[in-house]
Parts: C-alpha cells; structure tokens; sequence
C-alpha cells in the first residue's frame, strides 16, 4: 500500500492515472463496437457499450453461445468459456459470451472480433436450418446433462 501512495501521491493522482488508463483502452472498446454494432443493428447479438470496465458482456442467440465459442476456437480466437460469468460456468440460456479486448493488440483485436462476427452469423445461420423439433431436443439435453 505504501508504493501505491509514494506512486499516486494523492487520491488525484490516482484519478489521473485511471483517465489516462481508459484512455488508453478506449479505443479497444471503440473497435469491438465497430464490429459487432451491425450484429446487434440485425437483432444477431445485444450487449451494453461499456462506460468502464473492461468486458464487454455479450449476448448471443439462446442456445447458440457454446457454438460460437468452439466456432472461433476452432478459427484460432481464445475467448472466454460460453457462460463463464455464471455461477458454476452454467448458463441456463446458453447465451452469454464475455470478451476482454483490453489484452491483444489492436491489430489481434481486430482480426479475432472479425472471426467472432462470422462465428455468430454461422451459427445463427446453421440454427434457422434445424427444425423446431431437433432444437427442443438439443435444449432438453442440455438441462439434463446439467442436472
């Protein structure tokens, strides 16, 4: 705690530093809305623009989050498990994705929310394929498998 007074100074220095750090993680945030903005625009996606933090909770098609999830792994993203932000990563929806954009480069960034949009418009689009039937069905042995 001592470095952290002889570092801040004051409780303005730690203001400044917190300014200074959102505005160097601004523009990571500005980037991934660019990207996912048109997603949410189709009704695909619907997250909070952050005014701080650093996830972004984003919210998929029910049904349709560990999809996307293994979609993007298997394009080469690293995210964060579908659901994590549940208690016991079990989200009874199946729809919850959180992104931390505060870690990669901006070029990174850029290229792995360009692979998560294409991950959440093929699975959206795979999902309207399968009939009504099949997707109770995949539903109910999802709650099982949980209980």
């Amino acid at each position: 705690q001592m470095r952290h007074v002889k570092y801040f100074g004051s409780a303005e220095g730690i203001l400044r530093h917190m300014k200074h750090h959102a505005d160097v993680i601004r523009p990571k945030f500005e980037l991934v809305d660019s990207i996912l903005e048109p997603l949410k625009t189709a009704g695909f996606v619907n997250y909070i623009k952050p005014k701080g933090g650093y996830f972004i909770s984003l919210y998929v098609p029910d049904g349709c989050a560990k999809a996307v999830y293994d979609e993007a792994k298997r394009a080469g993203v690293t995210l964060t498990s579908a659901g994590a932000t549940y208690p016991y990563g079990i989200d009874p929806h199946d729809a919850n994705l959180r992104l931390a954009p505060t870690y990669p480069s901006d070029t990174e960034l850029e290229q792995a929310c360009r692979i998560l949009a294409e991950a959440i418009k093929f699975r959206k689009a795979a999902r309207k394929v399968m009939c009504p039937r099949h997707l109770l069905a995949a539903r109910t042995a999802r709650i099982i498998h949980r209980m």
